[in-house]
């Protein structure tokens, strides 16, 4: 079995936000020569999320409409976490969006289902954050 694990930097211009992070994933995919396997992708940061959708501007827009409305970021004061630092939201973003994802390696490429794509959730941006990507197979 081989296996492979690379990490990925992101430092996002917005405080939410995201990113289309799958060539990256399947530049690693190739660089690794695994041809069956598994692939991890997971967010190192407590209010970062990985997950996987469509790659749809409106649907972006749509999540990041509907994270507000779950843990809106103001009023601050109204979270207990808040106390020196003012991203309790992002914590809950992250716990609704996930923090990691698996997709199957098949013949070299990452098996997929129609319009899925790979994606950094920031919640809690405008710092250096990383991404581990660990795929097992052979």
């Amino acid at each position: 079995m081989k296996s492979i694990t690379k990490e990925l930097w992101i430092n996002t211009k917005n405080q939410m936000e995201f990113i289309n992070i799958t060539g990256e994933i399947e530049s690693i995919l190739s660089e690794s020569g695994i041809q069956e396997g598994l692939c991890l992708v997971n967010a190192m940061h407590i209010t970062a999320s990985v997950f996987i959708n469509d790659d749809e501007p409106g649907l972006h827009h749509d999540f990041g409409a509907w994270l507000e409305k779950l843990a809106p970021h103001e009023p601050v004061s109204s979270y207990r976490h808040n106390t020196g630092e003012i991203n309790a939201d992002a914590h809950l973003k992250r716990s609704i969006m996930g923090r990691e994802v698996v997709v199957a390696v098949t013949g070299g490429k990452l098996h997929f289902g129609p319009w899925e794509q790979i994606f950094y959730g920031e919640f809690d941006g405008q710092r250096k954050k990383r991404i581990l990507v660990k795929i097992i197979g052979e």
